[in-house]
Order: structure tokens, then sequence, then C-alpha cells
């Protein structure tokens, strides 16, 4: 294993020290238990937005936190969710008073721990709402969930519903918004390589050099299908395919078009697969509106790339070019 850290134990701890004395005007970090929090938090009268999920996928969450996207952030151990408690303690230090927005990725462990943390805030007089990520088209059912995993629609749901957030829009009524997103957008990814979770030292699961994972998740679930390595115009008509027929796009439709890479694929890469999704995206009669091409959902070091449509509306359009400074996304400021 080759990893530019100290102690494997000590890796989430240690980035999280590292996020606070790079961004001190961004965000705040607590400690025992670990939470990322905008630096103004709590915000009076605002309704605030927070996730939360294993680490290894940054720049999600922890790199998320900030004006006009979430107000907090929960970093669990490397591919394991946070705690309650951390979520609680998360959800009191951004409470503004006008309620709590949890945005949960589909996975057995959050959706538990999410749901602890919500009722203990309840009790306490906050008032929360939750919802669930599953926009993965890939499977049904995977080793960490009960239906559709949660992967690339986590990010633009946070970005839409921070927007709206900070608009002033009603605890409800960001929500709703979050449910509109997950419901219109759709994800599939793929893995060229496997990666090395650091407690564990060797490669989460073996994936010789001439074949790829097709629909595989964010933690190295096994995905649809194992293949010989193929062109990457290939690759990308095996995940735009399943992504347009399973939500009835029809012509016309506008779409933000989101190619993600896995932590392990250059640039380069990604773009020589956006061009081949945007010509498919046209020719099915969508108009690509929005994009955005990068590493905000990693796997640690596994090279591949998933992608994700979502289909647009003026309002979305208009939270989505809303202004937004986090250390992992920023604009308009």
């Amino acid at each position: 294993m080759k990893k530019l850290i100290n102690k494997p134990e000590d890796v989430v701890r240690e980035e999280l020290e590292g996020i606070v004395v790079a961004h001190p005007d961004l965000v705040t970090v607590h400690f025992d238990p670990n939470y990322v929090i905008r630096a103004d938090a709590p915000v009076k009268g605002k309704a605030a937005v927070i996730s939360g999920g294993g680490s290894g996928h940054e720049p999600m969450h922890g790199g998320f936190v900030g004006v006009g996207m979430l107000d907090a952030a929960c970093p669990g151990a490397v591919f394991t969710s946070p705690t309650p408690d951390q979520m609680l303690e998360a959800t009191k230090a951004v409470n503004g008073g006008a309620g709590v927005l949890h945005i949960v990725k589909n996975y057995t462990g959050d959706i538990m721990n999410f749901e602890m943390a919500a009722d203990l805030a309840r009790s306490e007089g906050i008032e929360i709402e939750s919802v669930v990520i599953n926009d993965d088209v890939a499977v049904e059912d995977s080793l960490y969930t009960a239906g559709r995993r949660g992967v690339g629609t986590t990010v633009l749901a946070e970005k839409v519903c921070g927007a709206a957030a900070e608009a002033g829009r009603p605890i409800k009524e960001v929500a709703e918004l979050c449910r509109k997103v997950n419901g219109w957008g759709r994800s599939m990814g793929m893995a060229l390589t496997s990666c090395t979770v650091p407690h564990a030292g060797r490669p989460t699961f073996d994936l010789p050099e001439n074949e790829m994972e097709i629909g595989i998740g964010i933690h190295g679930e096994p995905g649809r299908k194992r293949l010989p390595l193929a062109s990457a115009d290939e690759i990308t008509a095996m995940l735009m395919e399943p992504i347009l027929g399973d939500l009835p796009y029809k012509a016309g439709d506008q779409v933000l078009l989101f190619v993600n890479g896995m932590g392990g694929t250059p640039l380069i890469e990604l773009y020589v697969v956006y061009r081949k999704a945007y010509e498919m995206a046209t020719k099915h009669g969508l108009k690509v509106a929005r994009n955005l091409i990068g590493p905000f959902i990693t796997s640690l070091e596994m090279a591949g790339m998933s992608i994700t449509l979502l289909k647009l509306d003026d309002d979305l359009i208009k939270l989505w070019d809303a202004p937004v400074k986090t250390p992992g996304l920023r604009w308009g400021m």
C-alpha cells in the first residue's frame, strides 16, 4: 500500500485538521465527535442543510460545506457511516430555528444512523426533514443497500437545496426540492481499478488489468457485470443507455450532465467521456443546459467514472447557477 498518510487510524482526523487550516474563512471543524460546519453557523432564521457519510469520497461531503451549499457535514471513518451522535451534534450546531434538512445516501448504515439522529433532534424541538437519495440505475440491491444506491445526484441535490435555503426558502419547500432532484436524477458508474482502504492495506476487490466492472458502487460494491476492457465511447454508451432508458426523458427536456471521476481518473479522460455522453444526450433529443465535470464523489484512488443526468426546469437552473463558495465547489462569489 502506497499512500500519503501517517497512521491509518489518524487519516480522517488529520484530513479534517488540514481542511480547517486551509479554509478557516469557510468552515469550522469540531472534533470528538467529528463534523464540519460553515464558519458563520448557525445562521438565524435559515433552513439548514446537512449531509454525511464515510470518508474517502472527498470532496463529498465536507468539501461542500459553505455558503450556498451545506451547512454541515459529518465524516465517518473511511467507507463507514457517521454515528448518530455526530449527526445530532452537527444538527444542533447549525440549527438556526428554521429546521434542518438531512440529505441521506441510500446505504443501510447511513439510513439507520440518520434516522436515530433525526429522532433525537426532534425530541429536542428541532424540525427535521429527511430525504434519501437513490439514483443509481445499476442495481436494485447491493452489499450496503436495500434498493438503489445513492450516488452522483447527491452532489446536485446538495447544491440545489443549499441555494434554496440560502435564498430563505422554508424547510419543507427545500425538502420537496430535494425529492424532486432525486426523482429527476439518474446515475451509473464503472471502475477500471479497485481502491485500497487504509485500514485494510490491500485492494477492496481484484480486477485484472484487461477487465472492467460496469455498474460499480462508490465503495467498490459489485456492479452489473465484469467485461473485457473497452474503448471510452463504448464504456460511455454502456452507462448512458441504462440512464436514458430508466427515466422517461422526452425530447426537448433540459438536463444537467455530470461526469464524475472516481479519484484516479485524469480530467483528460473525463472530457473524452463527456463528449460522447453529450453526443448521446443530444441525439436523444435532450438539451444539455448545464454540466459538471471532475472528481466530486471519489472512491479513494479508484480509476473509473460515473455519469449522472438530472432533468432541469427553470427553477432548478436558477438554483444551480446561484453563487456557491465551498472548498470543493465555488462560483459567482
